[in-house]
């Protein structure tokens, strides 16, 4: 399938997809106060639980995760408001270990945990998304969030895009970690190559050139399906660290901003982002200041991302 949408004016709406955050009136008017960034594509993203990093079990219809009722209800307010959406549901583990870490020997072994063990859990969790997003029509589905140890696992990622492709029609991406554009050997695999753009400032050229070969090689349109800056001291030098120490800092963040626009509106190839991101439970618009976490609501980076998204640059 080819992409047909033009620029991608995103934002990743409801982290974590804490159950009965989503079905409510306060969640419904923080998609709305999103919208009026000028957003046009939302992506969607929710956890489900294995215990540990080698732990072979997703758990995906019990608490924490978000209800299915939820889920489709959440993409029915975005259709209310206009948007595309992007379903992207992420593997967590309970333990706190980054999913990055989720991964088993390279060769099963008896008595062991095991990748095949791990993927037959994980098609059946992906599978059981994918066909919400098939009978929701949504326009783009994410078969995984920086799972940097399973990306090594070509043939069995294979086998579970087939799957997801035997359930749904629409367009499939997979969100590869900051750094790993260049390390995925079945990108063919998928319709749209997407990645977390959390680069420290200063570095965007490189690694914007770097991930352009990548794009050409395979010759499929390429997103940030991810990005951005906590309003925090220090962040813009380490954009994905959440637990990086700082006092508050919005101007850090708007620069931040700033700088990767200024330099992403210049490759015509970059369809745009789903920054990180809006949560369903806003904090109040007076303590934005005082806020340094991702999100933009009722600070400088909100205005800077507006100038940019109602500017006719990422309109498509």
């Amino acid at each position: 399938m080819s992409w047909t949408y033009g620029k991608v004016n995103g934002m990743t709406w409801g982290w974590t997809g804490a159950r009965g955050t989503w079905a409510t009136a306060e969640a419904g008017r923080s998609m709305a106060e999103m919208a009026k960034l000028g957003i046009n594509w939302v992506t969607l993203a929710f956890a489900a639980y294995q215990d540990h990093p080698q732990a072979t079990e997703i758990r995906y219809q019990e608490a924490p995760t978000v209800t299915d009722d939820e889920l489709r209800g959440a993409i029915a307010k975005a259709r209310e408001l206009g948007l595309r959406v992007c379903l992207k549901p992420i593997v967590n583990c309970g333990n706190g270990v980054w999913r990055a870490h989720i991964g088993f020997f390279d060769q099963d072994v008896p008595g062991e945990p095991s990748w095949t063990e791990w993927f037959a859990s994980y098609e059946r969790f992906i599978g059981h998304y994918a066909r919400i997003a098939e009978e929701e029509q949504v326009e783009l589905f994410a078969v995984g969030c920086e799972m940097v140890q399973m990306d090594r696992r070509e043939a069995q990622i294979r086998a579970m895009i087939a799957k997801v492709r035997s359930l749904y029609s629409g367009l499939i991406t997979y969100n590869c970690d900051k750094y790993q554009e260049d390390r995925i050997a079945w990108w063919d695999a998928v319709d749209v190559i997407s990645s977390s753009g959390y680069y420290p400032t200063g570095t965007w050229a490189a690694h914007l050139a770097r991930i352009k070969a990548v794009v050409e090689t395979y010759g499929k349109p390429f997103l940030f399906l991810e990005g951005g800056c906590p309003s925090r001291q220090g962040a813009s030098l380490r954009p994905n660290d959440w637990n990086l120490v700082g006092a508050a800092d919005e101007e850090e963040q708007a620069r931040y901003y700033e700088e990767t626009f200024a330099h992403c509106l210049n490759e015509l190839w970059v369809l745009g982002f789903m920054f990180w991101d809006w949560p369903a439970r806003l904090y109040d618009a007076a303590d934005a200041a005082a806020n340094d976490d991702y999100c933009i609501y009722g600070k400088k980076a909100a205005e800077v991302v507006s100038r940019y998204y109602k500017g006719n640059v990422f309109i498509g």
